[in-house]
């Protein structure tokens, strides 16, 4: 196997990256996983994108939390995506804050870029992602795989490098971010500025982050990604560890006990700022207003082979979404198969046990890689 691949890598690519917003970035960073062997012609190497909160630790325990990786039960030895057969790839996206350029990064003058790194697209990310491919000797992927944020840089990369794209999974995801999506992220991004901690962005020079604000917003966020079904099941009005209400602001109820978890939890893995520059990505992303404002302008002519899934309790980004971004495939001529499947959890279901997705995804990769 070529010295290139294995587990965890960081690479510093000297660039110019052009980005969407203008100027270019240089060098570049990009920190990457690799799971299994390249064949020789480097024909079987699959991309994974990762979501807005994901990583590049996709199959391995978190180096921060400890945790196993964030889509273990989809890849590996015998899985859905089978390295036995792949070589899976999964890089940090530019903006984050797991090793890729981001906001955390230092500038040239060897202090962190803070609020002076370019604000990023989707389209950026992919454009870095195909740096690093280039570095890594694969000019063509069997499939690029990817649910959430990972769904929109899985469509972006067969829009602006659809010779290089054999085949796509876009999962849970959209072609446009809504109103209601662009909402929901501003809400998040004011909750961390207001945090006295944050300092117009430039905390670490203060040793404080903004973690009650960035607790907040991921809070706000998670609430996005269940749904009501799910939260009743798992939660309901339950009480947390009381058996009456205390008449105070306490987390009196499982839920309120759950979210305040997971603000909290999160704080201790990601950074402020790149949640910021990463939130401002997504609600950019418009794939019809890049070519035209015609969705099917994004496909035309394109000999990639498209598989979509959405999940009927996903009220983020609802079936609907898929089902536009199917008809454009459609109406461009390109191969595509459709999918919406039933699950409990709402837009997290891509992440979590869903046997049927498993099916979905193994069964295209095998008729069309």
């Amino acid at each position: 196997m070529d010295s290139r691949f294995g587990l965890d890598r960081r690479v510093t690519l000297s660039g110019p990256l052009a980005l969407d917003g203008g100027g270019a970035l240089a060098p570049v960073e990009i920190a990457y996983e690799t799971y299994g062997a390249l064949d020789a012609d480097a024909s079987n190497a699959l991309l994974v994108a990762h979501a807005l909160t994901g990583d590049q630790h996709i199959a391995s325990p978190h180096p921060v939390t400890g945790k196993p990786g964030w889509w273990e039960r989809m890849v590996g030895s015998g899985r859905p995506i089978d390295t036995d057969r792949f070589c899976v790839v999964c890089a940090n996206v530019i903006g984050s804050c797991m090793g890729s350029s981001g906001p955390g990064s230092l500038a040239a003058d060897g202090k962190p870029y803070a609020m002076r790194f370019p604000v990023i697209t989707i389209r950026d990310m992919v454009r870095a992602q195909a740096l690093l491919l280039d570095h890594l000797g694969i000019e063509r992927v069997a499939a690029v795989v990817g649910g959430s944020m990972g769904g929109m840089q899985a469509l972006s990369w067969a829009a602006t490098f659809p010779e290089r794209v054999r085949s796509a999974i876009v999962i849970a995801a959209t072609a446009r971010h809504s109103a209601q999506n662009i909402a929901f992220h501003e809400v998040g991004r004011q909750a961390v500025m207001a945090d006295p901690a944050w300092r117009g962005g430039d905390y670490d020079a203060n040793g404080a982050a903004p973690s009650a604000g960035l607790a907040v917003a991921r809070m706000a966020a998670h609430i996005t990604y269940l749904s009501e079904a799910g939260l009743t099941e798992k939660f309901g009005r339950r009480l947390q560890a009381r058996d009456a209400k205390s008449f105070g602001f306490d987390a009196d109820f499982q839920v309120e006990s759950y979210l305040r978890h997971q603000g909290l939890s999160f704080t201790d893995r990601f950074d402020a700022n790149a949640y910021l520059y990463i939130t401002r990505a997504m609600d950019y992303f418009d794939l019809a207003e890049e070519h035209g404002g015609v969705l099917a302008n994004a496909f035309r002519g394109s000999k990639t082979r498209f598989c979509l899934i959405s999940f009927d309790t996903d009220w983020l980004y609802p079936t609907a979404e898929s089902r536009a971004v199917v008809h454009a495939l459609n109406a461009a001529g390109a191969p595509a198969s459709f999918v919406e499947l039933s699950a409990p959890f709402g837009h997290d279901s891509f992440l979590l046990d869903v046997p049927a997705l498993d099916r979905v995804v193994a069964g295209f990769l095998e008729a069309s890689c």
